[in-house]
């Protein structure tokens, strides 16, 4: 997937860890990535992994810091994109 695709990961931080894979390999190259997953498991690491690969491969980010985030928080900032277009 490349260019018109905005990807959101609200729980998952195993499915942004994949993502950063998939961007690095060159098999995936998004729009926009939004990464907010929430939690104690691989949370940091994923968030820190997405906005160094995002920034190797010149694909913007919304990522905060730390271990807040969730479902709610990637709709939020998906729909304040929307209301902004």
């Amino acid at each position: 997937l490349e260019g018109t695709v905005i990807l959101a990961v609200g729980n998952a931080p195993t499915a942004l860890l994949r993502m950063a894979d998939l961007m690095e390999e060159g098999a995936l190259r998004p729009a926009l990535v939004i990464g907010v997953p929430v939690g104690f498991v691989n949370v940091v690491e994923s968030k820190e992994l997405i906005m160094e690969i995002g920034k190797k491969a010149d694909v913007p980010f919304i990522v905060p810091k730390g271990r807040k985030g969730g479902s709610n928080i990637a709709a939020c900032i998906c729909n304040a994109l929307l209301y902004h277009m």
